[in-house]
């Protein structure tokens, strides 16, 4: 019922189908070469179109993220007379044969690499990375004299990305400040741990790692566990920066989340609000919270990943770290997921939706508001109407 990546490779390539049944979310992530995607909710709405799309005289080999899922659709597959099998540890393990051909790389590969993901920040995404960064940094004054920056790193796409551009920014030597790249590893599976000091290596960050029992701690709460969590990150950044001599924490949220977190807002929270470029912290006196990514695109993230063939965690959350159909109550119903769909939906009829969601948080205009708050005091228009 099951086979591991190790025999995977040894068999012919034309003798197997490689299907991957994580969400679509999930691909943007990395995907095992030559697999397709069938998503697992095929599976559950579809299963005669996928059936219809598959060769009974082929092995079928699915996985998820950690061989859970994939496991039941093999079993479904199997019950309809095809030769399906689940891969051993999912998506996964193909990560830790990736993480132990880096770590068995030669020095002098390694650095060529190292300096081939610098290049294309420099050279081919300066553009649409480095620019926005910079752009960003100096627009919203995120970086000043003197600065010690915390920058943030949960293993993710962005934050990796946000410290390479640190690191290029620090290079151009305009402003004098200091770097410390902290991971904050609060319980992570140890592929996922392995990976991110894998990573690290690769590009040539010179991470700190220290621990916490935050994911022990939330698997107990049954109500907003993610909310809880990343409260409590947070909170744990904060302490450990500033036990480091850091004013500020950086963390690796783009356009896209600005975007997001907005209509959320509007159409979740009926209230209109942002995710702010940068913060002064109420609980930690002196600290700062700064997102240098405010400018840039996800997808240019993504196509810098793919294009320096990069594999990332898909989520630094412990409800999610499988992947989204692997989850549970719901994860993959998500609000934020759905606003995502609905930009994209709504961009396929107005090409500047993206950008004119942004803007609207520049262009207030209060005299046509009807109420408005300010340092938690409530102004409504009727107060000065009459004057």
């Amino acid at each position: 019922m099951e086979i591991s990546y190790k025999e995977l490779t040894q068999l012919p390539k034309d003798s197997y189908i490689l299907i991957d049944i994580r969400n679509e979310g999930s691909l943007k992530y990395g995907i095992i070469p030559d697999a397709i995607s069938i998503t697992h909710e095929l599976f559950e709405t579809d299963l005669d179109g996928v059936i219809a799309r598959l060769d009974k005289s082929k092995k079928i080999v699915l996985y998820c993220a950690r061989g859970q899922v994939s496991l039941e659709d093999a079993a479904t597959l199997q019950d309809n007379g095809f030769d399906a099998v689940s891969l051993e540890g999912g998506y996964n393990s193909y990560l830790s044969a990736l993480i132990k051909q880096q770590d068995d790389a030669a020095a002098d590969e390694l650095k060529e690499r190292t300096a081939e993901i610098e290049k294309s920040i420099r050279k081919k995404f300066h553009k649409v990375l480095f620019s926005p960064f910079a752009k960003a940094c100096k627009e919203y004054q995120l970086i000043k004299e003197g600065d010690h920056i915390c920058v943030c790193i949960s293993g993710g796409k962005d934050s990796m990305l946000m410290a390479k551009l640190f690191q290029e920014i620090q290079r151009h030597r305009k402003v004098n400040f200091d770097l410390t790249f902290l991971v904050m590893d609060p319980g992570y599976s140890d592929v996922n741990r392995k990976l991110i000091e894998s990573n690290a290596k690769l590009m040539g960050i010179p991470i700190v790692i220290y621990e916490s029992d935050i994911f022990d701690a939330v698997d107990t709460v049954d109500k907003n566990p993610c909310y809880l969590c990343a409260r409590m990150r947070r909170g744990h950044l904060y302490s450990k920066a500033k036990e480091l001599g850091c004013n500020k924490i950086a963390l690796g949220h783009h356009y896209d989340d600005v975007i997001e977190t907005i209509l959320m807002g509007m159409l979740y929270g009926a209230q209109v609000q942002t995710m702010m470029p940068k913060l002064h912290s109420t609980n930690f006196e002196g600290m700062e919270l700064i997102r240098p990514l405010y400018l840039i695109r996800q997808d240019d993230i993504i196509a810098w990943q793919r294009y320096n063939g990069l594999k990332f965690l898909q989520c630094a959350c412990h409800f999610t770290e499988t992947c989204d159909s692997c989850a549970v109550d719901g994860t993959s119903a998500s609000k934020r997921l759905e606003i995502r769909n609905l930009i994209a939906n709504l961009k396929k009829i107005n090409p500047y939706v993206e950008s004119n969601i942004f803007s609207s948080v520049e262009n207030v205009n209060l005299a046509t508001v009807i109420a408005y708050k300010q340092d938690g005091v409530k102004h409504h228009f009727l107060d000065t109407y009459d004057e």
